[in-house]
């Protein structure tokens, strides 16, 4: 059962590189979560499990590593009462600032801008915008691996980012 006040929990993976078996675990681990977002980089390593959890609702961009993928880079995503912006950011130049993630997220009315590629998880807010990396679930760069949980409650939005 999820807290109380939470309507929908999402969990945000990224640039997992061939450890589909992390992202087996992050997906037991989070088990109430009804939506998983992948943000690409080797996309193959969640394909298997869209099937295994057909509980859950999946979302699926393709990075710079994924050049067989038929998945988009970027897309735009209803999930639960929100538009959600995904992307691994390559193409929008995430490495060199979120300016072009920014203006492609509120151009598409969406409420949260989720990114991968840097493999360092950052959380901001910026003029009515939630902005999220959760980092790389297994090749970190700041620390630790990692990956996201979003609540969606009934009086707002609650990221997080959580350590493996």
């Amino acid at each position: 059962m999820l807290k109380r006040g939470v309507i929908m929990r999402v969990v945000v993976i990224s640039d997992s590189h061939g450890h589909g078996a992390v992202v087996d675990k992050i997906i037991r681990r989070e088990k109430l979560a009804q939506a998983v977002i992948f943000l690409g980089d080797v996309t193959t390593d969640i394909e298997d499990f869209v099937y295994e959890y057909s509980d859950k609702k999946f979302y699926i961009v393709s990075g710079n590593c994924d050049l067989w993928s038929n998945y988009p880079y970027s897309m735009v995503a209803d999930v639960g009462r929100l538009k959600i912006f995904l992307t691994h950011g390559h193409t929008l130049g995430v490495k060199a600032g979120l300016g072009g993630l920014i203006t492609a997220a509120k151009q598409s009315g969406c409420k949260i801008a989720l990114y991968g590629h840097t493999h360092i998880s950052n959380i901001r807010y910026e003029d009515g915008l939630y902005i999220v990396n959760p980092g790389s679930c297994a090749r970190s760069r700041d620390g630790g691996n990692s990956y996201a949980v979003i609540d969606i409650r009934e009086n707002g939005i609650l990221p997080s980012i959580i350590r493996i």
